[in-house]
């Protein structure tokens, strides 16, 4: 790690203020927000952050990502959908039919 905070836009962190957010202690929630909701760049500075092996652990644990997050990261991860946590949920609570 080279600075004290990663260099994230605020796309995926519209909701917090982001100069109090402590990167080490929610190092979870916010590889999971930069994923589903961050640009190309946010990923890539996450990535320089945390470090790759960091961030594909903490993609594996996140409580939730949509389908398309989950592909993304078993592409570049080389993981199956099955080794996430919320994989497991989803299948456990399944949506209704969309028509």
């Amino acid at each position: 790690m080279t600075a004290d905070k990663p260099i994230l836009s605020k796309q995926a962190f519209w909701d917090v203020d982001m100069d109090k957010i402590d990167y080490e202690k929610n190092a979870a929630h916010v590889v999971e927000k930069v994923i589903e909701r961050g640009k190309a760049e946010d990923f890539d500075n996450l990535l320089k952050f945390y470090g790759f092996k960091k961030v594909g652990k903490l993609a594996l644990q996140a409580n939730w990502l949509s389908d398309i997050s989950i592909n993304f990261c078993c592409v570049l991860f080389k993981v199956k959908p099955t080794d996430f946590k919320c994989y497991e949920k989803k299948q456990l609570n399944r949506q209704h039919w969309d028509f």
